[in-house]
């Protein structure tokens, strides 16, 4: 008895597949391969394969997707070896005459052989893929040189995980002359004689750059440096101290989220337009009660860079961490004279977010009445008041044109870091 290429790559499929017949899915059966395989291209691999138990017409029909999305997480498949015996039969099954246009992998949990990685790295730059997203625990990125001289891929997105949830190393050597998107998390840049970090510099197409817990290892200065770059966004939740030199011209719009840490200059970024932060501090510690003075002064210093910008999006919780400046009045309000429009997300603040908030007027605080007052503020209050007095009036001081737009965000998901 033969056994088609399905049966072997999903066992006893048609068994777990329920089929209906229905005047709906006639209307679906009526439309062109070309429509069908997009709607196939936003299905996961496994589920892909299973639309082949539907008819005839849709047996081979899973070959010819442009995408890959390969996700094993337990809810596709009960262990590892099921999953690295899929992966294995989809790629030697699949229309090796059908260019593979995006190709995203997931693997959060559990270490992988590096072969199996390499092995779908390879397919996919085979098949002259243009994006590529790798998410797994192994720094199986340092055996993977094919992968960084790749002449079609135009996006790439990397979360790697090394031993023990450490940052991985991003390579020093590359070439990727179409990239035009990049994101990266869980990375270590390499640092110069210099003290500098200088990774981006040699991609000559690079529009969108998205820098996701990232660090730097004795390092004092990260230099992100394009002609070509539009849109940066950075999450940093970690205590990393360096300074952020933007060397990019074209920039246009700027996202950050986290803590702020890093000391954050514009060599020249004169383009840019829009920029939106969602600043967060970090928890109280006796040992480095500086904190809470560092990051809004910091924050502070960023906005005195921004002075061409048209517009401004913050957080409530941005204007928190403003607020814990010691003597605000006393600070030199940034010269945003060319602002046009500040939106305020009206975000609930956390217990965790509140305490941390109380911890640091506590410390600021100058007499026992002063803390004793503060404790019972915090208490009355619940969730407290989202905009602290005066934030706005501060930020706007030198924007005699801009226009408060207040949004609410209380009852919407957290937002991704993504580009």
């Amino acid at each position: 008895m033969s056994i088609s290429a399905s049966e072997m790559i999903l066992p006893a499929t048609k068994n777990n597949v329920k089929l209906s017949v229905s005047e709906n899915q006639d209307r679906l059966s009526d439309l062109p391969d070309c429509v069908i395989l997009h709607i196939l291209s936003f299905l996961n691999a496994k589920q892909a394969v299973q639309t082949c138990v539907l008819s005839i017409r849709y047996e081979n029909l899973w070959k010819r997707i442009p995408v890959l999305i390969l996700d094993s997480s337990e809810s596709n498949f009960r262990t590892l070896k099921i999953f690295t015996e899929f992966v294995s039969n989809v790629l030697s099954h699949r229309d090796s005459s059908i260019s593979l246009q995006t190709l995203n992998f997931k693997r959060k949990h559990g270490r992988l052989e590096p072969q199996i990685i390499k092995n779908i790295v390879d397919y996919a730059l085979s098949h002259n893929v243009q994006q590529l997203g790798l998410c797994f625990n192994g720094n199986t990125v340092q055996t993977l040189p094919s992968m960084f001289s790749s002449q079609s891929l135009t996006h790439l997105n990397l979360s790697i995980y090394a031993s023990g949830g450490d940052p991985a190393w991003f390579p020093k050597s590359f070439n990727l002359p179409a990239l035009t998107n990049l994101r990266l998390e869980n990375f270590i840049f390499y640092i110069g004689d210099d003290d500098r970090a200088e990774p981006f510099s040699i991609f000559n197409r690079l529009n969108n750059l998205c820098i996701c817990n990232c660090v730097m290892l004795h390092g004092k200065i990260l230099c992100i440096s394009s002609v070509t770059l539009v849109n940066l966004t950075i999450h940093s939740p970690y205590l990393n101290y360096y300074k952020i030199d933007l060397c990019t011209p074209s920039l246009c719009t700027l996202v950050f989220t986290g803590t702020p840490f890093q000391k954050l200059y514009g060599s020249n970024v004169s383009s840019l337009k829009h920029v939106d932060i969602h600043a967060e501090v970090k928890q109280y510690h006796e040992k480095s009660p500086l904190l809470h003075e560092k990051s809004p002064l910091l924050l502070s210093r960023w906005l005195r860079e921004f002075a061409n910008i048209k517009s401004l999006t913050v957080s409530a919780t941005t204007l928190q961490v403003l607020s814990l400046i010691p003597n605000l009045s006393q600070i030199s309000p940034p010269s945003l004279g060319n602002l046009k429009s500040l939106k305020v997300k009206m975000e609930e603040l956390t217990p965790g977010f509140r305490m941390t908030l109380l911890d640091a007027k506590l410390y600021n605080a100058e007499s026992k009445n002063e803390r004793k007052r503060l404790r019972k503020k915090f208490k009355e209050e619940g969730s407290g008041s989202l905009i602290p007095d005066g934030i706005v009036n501060f930020l706007l001081q030198n924007s005699p044109s801009a226009e408060v737009e207040f949004i609410d965000c209380t009852n919407q998901p957290p937002r991704a870091i993504d580009l």
